[in-house]
């Protein structure tokens, strides 16, 4: 698909990975027309197409998840639909995928291209540890690990509450850089890219690639912040067979 991502980062070169955007899938307005997501009201029927598509474009299987904004990681399995928020594999043609509509979508990968994972984190799941979490699964030295930062909300279109600012800061106070006041009293926007570059650095990974697209302004992506009613793009990496 013409319109779709490749990641611009150093992985190794059976690493392959891809963003798809709303771009050639079948679903009508206001899904339209890749619409991922099984649970955003669309036609199942439409969406399975648009998921048969995907896999058949790449030949992968895909290991969808049920995404709660928590921190569980989960071996990928496209056999089952499980209850996690980012999965790993070693096994080439399965694709671990993350979908995402603003939240940030992160891809991860060993240097010596044995493993591969993606995280699905908004800012709760950012806070609660979720990118960590994907690090571990990843059984490897922080020096060893690749990270990519997919779309998602940019920073001039982020505003949260204080309390939001608050928890990254109890936490760690270098994410104070990340907050700028918003027009609106009392309010924040906030640089998700950062706070996640942030977080990484803390565990020793500096190897921190992508980023810097913004799913609310750029038409080509599904975005909740956006509107609402919306479908879901998705973020894949999967070693080649």
């Amino acid at each position: 698909m013409n319109d779709w991502l490749m990641p611009d980062w150093p992985a190794p070169a059976q690493v392959k990975a891809c963003v798809t955007t709303r771009a050639g899938g079948v679903s009508l307005a206001p899904f339209d027309s890749l619409n991922l997501g099984d649970h955003v009201e669309d036609s199942l029927e439409a969406v399975l197409e648009n998921r048969r598509r995907l896999s058949q474009t790449f030949d992968i299987q895909p290991a969808w998840l049920r995404q709660v904004h928590g921190v569980n990681v989960v071996e990928a399995d496209p056999g089952r639909t499980v209850e996690a928020d980012a999965s790993w594999t070693g096994t080439p043609g399965i694709a671990c995928t993350s979908m995402t509509a603003d939240c940030l979508p992160a891809l991860f990968c060993n240097r010596a291209g044995t493993r591969v994972a993606a995280a699905h984190a908004g800012w709760r799941g950012l806070a609660a540890g979720m990118l960590e979490a994907t690090v571990d699964s990843l059984c490897v030295e922080p020096a060893d690990v690749l990270v990519w930062l997919g779309p998602a909300i940019g920073p001039q279109a982020f505003e949260v509450g204080p309390e939001v600012r608050e928890v990254f800061m109890q936490q760690l106070p270098a994410t104070a850089q990340a907050f700028t006041p918003s027009r609106n009293p009392g309010k924040f926007m906030a640089d998700i890219y950062q706070l996640a570059r942030l977080r990484l650095a803390v565990r020793g990974i500096k190897a921190v690639y992508g980023g810097g697209l913004c799913t609310v302004t750029d038409p080509r992506f599904f975005s909740y912040r956006r509107s609402p009613r919306t479908g879901r793009f998705a973020s894949l990496i999967w070693l080649e067979r």
